[in-house]
């Protein structure tokens, strides 16, 4: 069996094994050095091999030693559950086991038995320990150390550096054990599952958990040293993960996770044939948003994400994994990544090193001044609280990666202002440097150049006719979404109504045909860009009288 410590050295031997590749791709970002409002109008008139961790370490009780990449941090645990909900409880020291185990004198010993004693809705509580006995079967899906199959939620109460679901790694034969089966929309909270190996049979897949029987969720669990060695997922398979570190497990496909959806999620020295952190294809697709994928290794491709064509990532940052195609990722679409290379297709991603605070030393917080700060994008976030607990969205914009940056200077991409050769310290947020009449801020919203007095968001003279309506056009930006609004009377409240939204710009100039302004007028319209607050910004106007020229 493996501890985490054993895991994470094993691991660390896996990449040594790679040929030190993963190192000298880390190299570029470990030397980095590490440096540390209200809405606005803007009115215008015309504006190698195949690795595998080490199976013969022992399990030792008592010598859970903390490693850097393991950053688990001691929290008070929140108990959701309605009023007619049956807690039943788990010690593994408890001396009077007695069912339906509904207080800590009479808890269970094994987890599983609670579980059995549990009916939909209730919680089952469980305390301190290293739980590696016990094991159902579902069907031919191999043992599993616990296995949820009804509506209930599994919570440890002090959290994952305590509380271990200890599986087995005996491949090929009768006694490889998953640590958890679910389903039926279960909820597995606070644990580390290790050692897990998810065996033979029809559904061979997640050593660390799987979804047997629907749909299961995973929240601040850490998922250490598990594997599927004859399929997909080492650490998880088909499960939603929140606030979860996987960390040096292994597969066939996905070493880390397959066919799952992932947010504030960290994938570190997973490896597999393919998809070393992240697999998808055949198995499903993959959904990632705001996590951080690093270090991960695969033989074949894909050695960060290989999402076989079907996944999405999103507010992520993918670097230094390796593999001899598609180092840090193949075959899925990415919006407001960090990644190398720069995406072919999707929205505000780009290249730039992420400044780790300390890589080395597996700790993958944001540097000061990293790109990645207030670079995402908000419409993705399901979640108020980063993996560290603390308050997703800082400074007005989400961060790319799991961990938000508590203190940022300015409200805007620290990526975008570092393309400009612009601080990051907030001093020019609300300077107007190129004098067009609108401020930085403004100019990042509307995806401008801030030192270019010609790039401005402008409308031009809307085109009548007698029978299609008013053709309003203006100077745009590719990729930029814009919103179009029309009033007949300015002294009307509100004055102007959204007559279309979502209209994606086009390099130089986009253009919208009114087609219900047809009769005398007069038209007035304004054209704006929504930010990733939600609320609309940077706005110009036009007055158009239908059958003559516009006026300001």
């Amino acid at each position: 069996m493996i501890t985490p410590t054993a895991a994470l050295k094993d691991t660390e031997g896996t990449r040594a094994r790679m040929g030190g590749l993963e190192k000298s791709a880390c190299k570029s970002v470990e030397k980095q050095e590490n440096h540390e409002n209200g809405p606005r109008w803007s009115w215008a008139r015309n504006q190698t091999g195949n690795p595998r961790l080490n199976r013969k370490c022992q399990f030792q009780k008592g010598n859970m030693k903390r490693h850097p990449l393991l950053l688990i941090a001691a929290c008070s645990m929140l108990f959701i559950f309605t009023a007619t909900a049956t807690v039943h409880y788990v010690g593994l020291n408890c001396t009077n086991p007695v069912p339906p185990y509904t207080n800590w004198t009479t808890a269970a010993t094994n987890i599983q038995d609670a579980v059995d004693a549990a009916t939909n809705g209730d919680l089952v509580l469980v305390t301190n320990g290293v739980y590696a006995t016990g094991g159902r079967m579902w069907f031919d899906s191999g043992t599993n150390r616990v296995i949820l199959t009804n509506t209930i939620t599994l919570q440890s109460v002090n959290g994952p550096a305590v509380t271990f679901i200890v599986g087995s790694q005996v491949a090929g034969t009768g006694y490889a054990v998953r640590c958890v089966g679910m389903g039926n929309n279960a909820v597995l909270s606070g644990f580390t599952l290790t050692n897990g190996e998810a065996g033979s049979g029809n559904y061979p897949d997640g050593g660390g958990v799987a979804s047997i029987d629907g749909p299961g969720t995973v929240t601040n669990c850490v998922l250490i040293g598990n594997s599927a060695t004859n399929n997909a997922g080492g650490g998880a398979y088909r499960v939603t993960l929140i606030n979860c570190q996987i960390i040096g497990n292994y597969a066939s496909d996905g070493g880390g996770t397959c066919a799952c959806t992932l947010v504030n999620c960290t994938l570190v020295s997973n490896t597999a044939t393919s998809g070393g952190g992240v697999y998808g294809g055949v198995f499903g697709t993959c959904l990632l948003t705001n996590c951080t994928i690093v270090r991960n290794a695969a033989s074949s491709s894909g050695g960060g994400v290989n999402g076989g064509g079907k996944g999405v990532m999103n507010n992520c940052v993918i670097y230094c994994n390796t593999a001899p195609s598609g180092s840090n990722y193949t075959g899925i679409n990415m919006n407001y990544c960090c990644t190398t290379p720069l995406p072919t297709s999707g929205m505000g991603n780009f290249t730039n090193a992420p400044l780790f605070l300390n890589p080395t030393n597996g700790d993958f917080h944001l540097q000061s001044n990293s790109p990645c700060i207030n670079s995402g994008n908000n419409a993705y976030v399901t979640t108020t609280t980063d993996l560290d607990g603390n308050p997703r969205i800082v400074g007005g914009t989400v961060d790319m990666g799991c961990y938000e940056y508590q203190t940022p200077a300015s409200i805007i991409s620290y990526a975008w202002l570092q393309q400009y050769g612009l601080p990051t310290d907030g001093s020019v947020d609300f300077a107007d440097l190129d004098g067009n009449g609108m401020n930085v801020y403004q100019d990042w919203i509307a995806g401008l150049n801030p030192t270019n007095a010609a790039s401005v968001l402008a409308l031009q003279a809307p085109a009548a006719t007698n029978t299609t309506g008013i053709t309003v056009t203006w100077q745009s930006v590719s990729g930029i979404t814009y919103f179009l609004q029309s009033s007949t009377n300015l002294s009307a409240s509100p004055a102007f109504t959204t007559i279309q939204s979502n209209l994606v710009g086009q390099a130089g100039t986009t253009s919208y045909t009114d087609t219900k302004a047809t009769n005398g007028g007069p038209y007035f319209y304004r054209v704006g860009v929504p930010n990733r607050r939600g609320m609309c910004r940077v706005v110009v106007l036009v007055y158009c009288l239908k059958g003559s020229s516009p006026e300001s």
